[in-house]
Order: C-alpha cells, then structure tokens, then sequence
C-alpha cells in the first residue's frame, strides 16, 4: 500500500465523527478562527467543474441564533407530529436506541439558541424543480464541504450536528438572516467545543449487506 497518511488515525477520524448534541459545550465561547481554520479545509472538498458555489453563514448574534432555534422547534414538533409509529414509537424497532435518538433530538431542539456558533451551508444557486442531473450536482458541491467541515472541526475539538429541520421554513430563515433569493440554504450545523474523548465508531448494517456488485442485487462473488 503506497500512502503516506497514517490509516489508524484517519480510519479513528472518519468512523468516530458524527452528529453529536448532548455532548456539546453550550457554555464554552468557539474563537471565529478556529472556525475559518475548518472553512479553510471545508473548500478543498470537490466541486462540480470547480465551480465553487458553496456560501457559508456563520451566526455568532445571540438573537439571530435565537430566531433559528424558533424555526427549528417549530418545523420539529410538526414533523414528530406526522412521524411513523411503526418506526419510532415503543413497539417500532430497535426502540431503545430510537428513543435513545429522540431524546437526544428533543435535548438540541431545547438548547440549539445555547450553540455559540451555527454554521448554516448554502449554494449559490436555487435548486428547487431542477433536473435530477442538477439536483444531484448542486448537493454533490455542498455536502461534500459540510463532511469536511465536519471532520475538520472534530480534529480541533469541536463538534457539530447536521441539521436539516429548518429548512421546513428557509423562507422564514432567510429573511432573518438576509439571505438573497438566489441563494439555497442545504445544512445548518450547530457548532460548539464536545465534551469527553471516548467517541466509538457506530453500529451500523455491515456494508457487504448494502453493496451490489455490477448488477443490482448482485454480490461480489457473482451469486
């Protein structure tokens, strides 16, 4: 194997970076620098014909910060309305862990406004009744930046959550935070230093269960 990258520690990166909400440090300012340092790693990720067109919008202001959390609780308790039974009520699977999730969920939905940062991703550029092709090249520029974000923050002690919810009321959020019509917000993540180190890679399906091979529903072997 020819690398020079250390495969334990970027394999200890990878597996044991995740959404986390419970564990952040609500009380503890993020210096603005530590932020730019992993912007700075977020726009060496791929984009589409180097186009570039993500947008970052860093919001420190304990008001705007506020405003978000309010859309966020609101689009959550709508959503948990409409959510399956089957799927997360006592009976559904796994249910302990999935209560395990919603309590953690409800515990962000209750502090997000404490974040000292949020991180909201955007395109330059609006996506919504576009070709799949475009879909998929927009959202294939600004995830990828949000990961490495991610992954960038984890290193210098800091951890996020990927959030989505708000974007039930981007209208409402843009307004609030200036954001031209041109501009399509794709991920906000709340931002703060995490407290502990013991973070373990998650259970998960085993890949081999979730791959084909040349075919759908094709294994490696061929059967």
């Amino acid at each position: 194997m020819n690398t020079d990258l250390d495969l334990s520690i970027c394999d200890k990166l990878l597996t044991t970076t995740r959404s986390i909400r419970r564990r952040l440090d609500l009380s503890r300012p993020v210096p603005p620098a530590l932020i730019e340092e992993c912007l700075e790693v977020a726009v060496q990720s791929p984009s589409a014909t180097n186009t570039q067109k993500w947008r970052f919008l860093v919001i420190r202001e304990a008001e705007k910060r506020a405003g978000i959390a309010r859309l966020y609780k609101r689009a959550f308790e709508s959503y948990w309305e409409q959510a399956d039974d089957a799927t997360y009520g006592p009976t559904g699977p796994a249910s302990t862990e999935a209560q395990r999730m919603l309590d953690s969920a409800v515990y962000l939905v209750d502090h997000l406004h404490e974040a000292p940062v949020h991180v909201l991703f955007c395109i330059e550029d609006q996506v919504r009744d576009v070709p799949l092709f475009e879909q998929a090249t927009a959202y294939g520029s600004i995830l990828p930046a949000a990961w490495s974000f991610m992954l960038a923050a984890r290193a210098r002690g800091l951890g996020c959550c990927w959030t989505t919810v708000h974007l039930t009321h981007a209208a409402e959020a843009a307004k609030l935070l200036n954001i031209p019509d041109s501009v399509t917000q794709c991920a906000l993540l709340p931002v703060a230093y995490y407290t502990g180190t013991d973070f373990k890679a998650a259970r998960r399906i085993p890949a081999t269960q979730l791959t084909h091979w040349d075919a759908w529903g094709q294994k490696r072997n061929g059967s």
